[in-house]
């Protein structure tokens, strides 16, 4: 999908926005850096060893090109937005500061990358009017045409002033996502204009109303499976603890069962014992009486 151009005239760094276009296509997921954090990524590729440097950069940044090939965010929608990220960015950077192929590739990764952070750290966060996303392409870049405008003040500063940017454009992108999920998802149903962009799939849509994934909401299907599993997990655990209750019940009572019929086994002996013992005496008795 291709969203509206912004109409952006290319001036110099085409050639740069092409290898943009071919390379830079990855979605990001570091987390924001400090200014020191920056400086430090930066200077590591100055000086000695530049080409084996350069070789693992690209290498770190193509890495996730396999586990997350086609997932974007809001601004990465558009391929043109891209070359227009590393075309400003290039006439932002002096070419004699050193190491200025490593960080125009290290800011153009963390600019292109911060919509798929922001949009993917909350499923509600997912789907924005095609306008607002153009109207927040277009404020970005005229932020770039301001930091062109300024004097050239050391590479540090020019660090600091893009981190501001994006911390400026991840503020403004989070509150535009949440305020249109909020109307689009909202009971009432309130009608949404124009065409709707989910961020996630890079697809244009024309629903007026949104519910289920795109609101956050969990999916029917789901919810009913789980109540069925849980179900047939009680049923299943209700049973082993009756199974488990009957058997204790049957061995205690076969236990005392068992017992009394020994007992009534053990009586009846020592009853018919008494009374073989008695006739026995009395037989006794008599054959002696009878030997008198």
């Amino acid at each position: 999908m291709r969203l509206p151009d912004s109409g952006m005239e290319m001036g110099v760094g085409v050639k740069w926005s092409q290898t943009i276009q071919d390379k830079a296509l990855i979605p990001g997921f570091l987390k924001e850096k400090e200014l020191s954090e920056l400086v430090a990524r930066t200077t590591c590729c100055w000086g000695a060893g530049l080409k084996k440097e350069m070789g693992d950069l690209w290498l770190f940044l193509l890495l996730p090109l396999s586990a997350f090939h086609g997932v974007k965010g809001c601004l990465e929608c558009d391929p043109k937005f891209i070359e227009d990220v590393g075309s400003l960015l290039a006439n932002l950077i002096p070419s004699e500061v050193p190491g200025q192929t490593q960080l125009l590739e290290w800011q153009i990764k963390e600019m292109i990358s911060l919509s798929f952070k922001v949009s993917h750290s909350d499923k509600r966060l997912r789907v924005l009017a095609v306008q607002q996303v153009v109207k927040l392409r277009t404020w970005l870049k005229n932020e770039f045409y301001k930091l062109g405008n300024e004097t050239w003040k050391g590479v540090f500063i020019f660090q600091g002033k893009l981190l501001e940017v994006r911390q400026n454009l991840e503020s403004k992108l989070k509150e535009l996502l949440k305020n249109f999920s909020e109307v689009a998802c909202s009971e009432d149903c309130i009608v949404v204009e124009g065409p709707i962009l989910d961020c996630w799939m890079c697809l244009r849509m024309t629903n007026r109303c949104f519910k289920g994934e795109y609101c956050g909401d969990e999916d029917p299907r789901k919810a009913e499976n789980r109540e069925i599993a849980l179900f047939l997990i009680l049923l299943a655990t209700v049973v082993i603890l009756g199974s488990a209750v009957l058997l204790f019940h049957f061995c205690i009572f076969h236990r005392r069962k068992m017992k009394a019929i020994r007992r009534s086994l053990k009586e009846y002996l020592e009853k018919k014992l008494e009374e073989l013992m008695g006739n026995i005496d009395e037989e006794e008795e008599k054959d002696f009486r009878l030997r008198k």
